[in-house]
């Protein structure tokens, strides 16, 4: 069937449809007629609510409807919105302090919605927003991450959420008593805002029995839920739809208070209503990455083999408890806490706090480009002090294949790898060898050159659990139902490929399905890097499922034994017979029996484990040290993605995320000033990379196939954005190193990088 093999590199059959106009956004399929939505936001960061009038915007010309929390809560809404708590080192939980989906009473943070104007036109609601009468008793804005200074919420007078821990910090602490030496850094992630390309957008129908909301998310199951209970509904009256979504990373699997807002509009007014967000909007409402600042201590014995990992990390949880957002820094953290390497003890504390900003949660890679970043950066910092080079350190350190099945301080397994084969092979891709050379001779011109080395693994995370349902249409074509949903990264090609290699039903004919609760009634959505693998996983149960009963069906229409039959994903043979049908003729001969129900097949599966993606990235970057510009210069990167499902699609996915991690690490930073006003509110404060920005990236793949699935695959998606981080930094690091400068920590800026410079020429 396939002339050189499955796994092969085929190009995106979406694209054709993105490329020419004709993708299929929220914006695009709202209901003609549909009323706009516009939120009313606060406009300072922290205080109490003196007043709050709307009969003026009620009364403004094309309005229908104004509302607050307290009207929300007089028609029943159950305003409480989930936010994560987890444990603290004591036992007890964490704070745990109501979001509303209105403001009520108070506002915490600049951008917190406080009314919706709901009107014929999108002018018309916010003009009638502009005669709200809104005052309030401000209080001081709470935005350093630390003890103390006015509570945002009285469930955590300090400001504190919780304290949490894991590992063994007793003998963490022996380990580092009787070490040889110890190294420690502290290292600043700072904060970035996520900018998805098609802002957040829904809309909401009612017919006076059922609610349907379509919204740009990464999945609809967990917003079903949530409307569900806000509404007191029955699950069968609430459908949740995701058409195309142009990029999510993370940021859009949350339920946000829109979402509900519009709902209830709809509700109330028995019509059609819509909202889509702007740009500023966004950047004061979505959910924030990052925004943490952590203490790495490393011990060392006499043969710089580590024997202790202890870190301490104080990060930023915005004004309320989001989604996920107190799992992000701990738990998810924590699941790669001691990286690559063989470390017998560790010690991972965090506390969480409450400030007057918008909240941060998930972002590309959700707690583990945050590990890798802090640990590899101090890895760099031990090598250096340590007197060894960067790259034998990490190979004395490494986990080692024989020792494989591997079990972490934390209780993660890690399946396999072969950390060494990777690293050397970075270090041919790259020319490692080569950078010396390289350096001397932009010295030569009065430029800085450095080289930075990351070795990075992740944990695929969320349900290991999916499902996936084929149909057989009457036009001769098939359909397969998943429990992802899209944000870009080809899901349509890669799902439909699968299908098609395992069955040999052509890919043309393969339609892919994704994002309705009402035709899938369960999925896991896509984040964590697991879509690819749990939902081509539930596809090969599902094919089974299809080759068994067909098999079956074929015994008994040719008269003999099942076990005579053989398919080879191609066609059905069997001995002493000419017919060779295919999946397709199968299905035609079951319709015209009227075999039904062998049209649709829908199987689960669960993988047997996580898979622990790793690699390799080795940056280097040129400093123009009059200017302070950075300029990455070569960037290489070699992965172990296991058995690769689509090569190209893998590499579209390695740069992506490779793209964002420089984004942070070169330009991106959100900033509030002392009263809590956001500074970074349009792209004319806030930095995006662009092309100029970016090398060619050179992607090399170095398997060694999972055995926590079938497919021997590892996910991929979050990977570029889990190396990049460190591999930049250290990079940079290296450049000023010589120069003096011993802390320099994200963005490097040219306004930054240049004051490092001048610091230590003033110092000198």
């Amino acid at each position: 069937m396939e002339k050189f093999g499955k796994s092969q590199p085929i190009k995106r059959l979406e694209d054709v449809r993105f490329l020419t106009g004709h993708g299929r956004y929220v914006d695009d399929i709202a209901p003609e007629g549909a009323l706009h939505a516009y939120v009313f936001r606060s406009p300072v960061a922290h205080g109490v609510i003196s007043e709050l009038d709307v009969s003026d915007a009620a009364e403004a010309d094309g309005v229908r409807l104004v509302f607050t929390c307290a009207d929300m809560e007089a028609a029943g809404v159950n305003v409480a919105m989930d936010g994560a708590t987890v444990k603290n080192r004591d036992g007890s939980d964490g704070a745990a302090p109501m979001r509303p989906m209105l403001a009520k009473d108070r506002v915490r943070f600049v951008g917190e919605p406080v009314a919706m104007v709901v009107a014929d036109s999108y002018d018309q609601a916010r003009d009638a927003a502009e005669l709200i009468m809104f005052d309030v008793d401000e209080l001081p804005a709470k935005i350093s991450v630390d003890r103390g200074g006015e509570p945002v919420h009285a469930e955590a007078a300090d400001n504190c959420a919780f304290d949490w821990g894991m590992g063994d910090e007793a003998a963490t602490e022996a380990a580092f008593a009787a070490a040889a030496k110890t190294v420690s850094l502290e290292v600043d992630d700072n904060r970035i805002i996520v900018n998805s390309i098609e802002p957040r957008g829904c809309f909401a129908e009612w017919d006076g029995s059922k609610l349907h909301v379509a919204n740009n998310g990464q999945g609809v199951w967990t917003h079903k839920a949530n409307l569900v209970k806000a509404f007191g509904l029955d699950e069968a009256n609430v459908r949740v739809t995701n058409p195309d979504t142009g990029g999510a990373f993370g940021m859009k699997s949350m339920s946000y208070q829109e979402y509900f807002l519009i709902s209830h509009a709809a509700r109330v007014l028995g019509q059609p209503v819509r909202w889509m967000s702007e740009r500023t909007e966004a950047m004061l409402s979505d959910n924030g990455g990052r925004d943490l600042v952590s203490v790495c201590d490393l011990a060392f014995d006499a043969n710089n083999k580590i024997t202790a990992y202890r870190i301490r990390t104080k990060c930023n949880l915005g004004a309320y408890n989001s989604q996920f957002g107190q799992y992000i820094q701990t738990v998810l953290f924590s699941r790669v806490l001691t990286g690559v390497y063989d470390i017998p003890t560790a010690w991972l504390q965090v506390e969480g706090y409450y400030t007057n900003t918008v909240q941060v949660d998930a972002y590309r890679g959700a707690g583990r480009p945050e590990a890798i970043y802090a640990l590899e950066r101090v890895m760099d910092r031990a090598a250096r002090e340590l007197g060894v080079d960067p790259w034998e350190l990490r190979r004395i350190n490494f986990v080692k294949p024989d020792q494989f099945p591997y079990n972490t301080i934390v209780g993660e397994t890690y399946d396999v790898g072969d950390f060494n084969k990777v690293l050397s092979r970075v270090g041919e891709e790259a020319d490692a060898d080569g950078f010396t050379a390289r350096r001397d001779a932009d010295a030569a011109k009065g430029l800085l050159r450095g080289q930075g080395l990351c070795y990075y693994i992740e944990s695929i995370l969320g349900d290991p659990s999916e499902g996936a349902q084929v149909n057989f249409l009457a036009d001769g074509t098939a359909e397969i139902l998943v429990g992802t949903q899209s944000g870009g990264q080809g899901h349509e090609t890669v799902y439909a490929k699968f299908l098609s290699d395992q069955t040999g039903i052509p890919l043309e004919a393969i339609s892919v399905v994704q994002g309705d609760s009402d035709r899938i009634a369960q999925g896991g959505g896509t984040g964590g890097s697991r879509s690819v693998t749990t939902q081509n996983n539930a596809t090969l149960a599902t094919v089974s499922k299809i080759k068994e009963a067909f098999t079956a069906f074929l015994a008994e229409e040719l008269g003999v034994p099942a076990a005579e039959i053989t398919f080879d994903d191609e066609r059905f043979r069997a001995e002493g017979s000419n017919l060779t049908p295919t999946m397709l003729d199968v299905a035609e001969m079951a319709r015209e029996k009227g075999r039904d129900d062998l049209l649709s097949h829908h199987e689960r599966a669960t993988l047997d484990g996580r898979s622990f993606p790793n690699g390799a990235h080795l940056c280097e970057v040129v400093i123009d040290p009059e200017t302070g510009i950075v300029t990455v210069d070569r960037y290489t990167v070699v992965d172990d993605f296991g058995n690769l499902i689509n090569p190209l699609l893998a590499e579209g996915q390695v740069h992506g995320g490779v793209v964002q991690g420089l984004g942070q690490a070169l330009q991106e930073r959100v900033v509030y000033d002392e009263d809590g006003q956001l500074l970074t509110a349009s792209f004319m404060d806030y930095a995006m990379p662009r092309a100029l920005d970016v090398p060619n990236i050179s992607f090399t793949s170095e398997p060694v196939p999972s055995t926590a699935n079938v497919m021997g695959m590892k996910g991929c998606g979050e990977a570029g954005t889990v190396g990049a981080l460190a591999a930049v930094s250290n990079a940079v690091q290296d450049a000023l190193w010589d120069r003096g400068v011993r802390q320099a920590d994200m963005p490097f800026t040219p306004h930054k990088v240049w004051e490092l410079l001048q610091g230590e020429a003033v110092a000198g």
